[in-house]
């Protein structure tokens, strides 16, 4: 009986492991500077300085509004040696719609990008999971 229960607590475990790493997406980011309104989600509402804009692909007409993204840089996107602070994440709230000809997925504000890189980077490789 004690090694069926191991084999299921494994089992469980791998699965749990699997669907983490199977939420993680992997994409650009980068920065636009405030003020951070008004806002295509929340007009002139007020949300801090820990916000984002997302492209089409993340936009979903307006769905991703007040959606929360944990992103963490992964490394340089451009000729910047080591743009990365730290493995670190920052958590943003999405406000914003990045339009077409966007230059990453996520469109961070300039705060929560200082958080994860170099602003002189101003494009960075970046890991980001939805969160809460």
């Amino acid at each position: 009986m004690a090694i069926l229960t191991m084999r299921v607590l494994a089992m469980v475990s791998m699965f749990i492991c699997l669907t983490t790493v199977a939420r993680a997406a992997q994409g650009l980011a980068v920065y636009y500077n405030p003020p951070y309104t008004p806002s295509a989600c929340f007009g002139r509402t007020e949300f801090g300085s820990l916000v984002a804009g997302v492209n089409d692909a993340l936009w979903g007409n307006g769905a991703a509004c007040g959606r929360k993204y944990k992103v963490t840089c992964i490394g340089a996107a451009n000729t910047a040696p080591h743009p990365c602070k730290s493995n670190e994440p920052v958590i943003v709230k999405v406000v914003d719609y990045c339009r077409p000809v966007c230059n990453g997925d996520i469109n961070l504000s300039r705060d929560a990008f200082a958080k994860i890189a170099d602003l002189d980077a101003g494009k960075i490789r970046i890991q980001y999971d939805q969160v809460g």
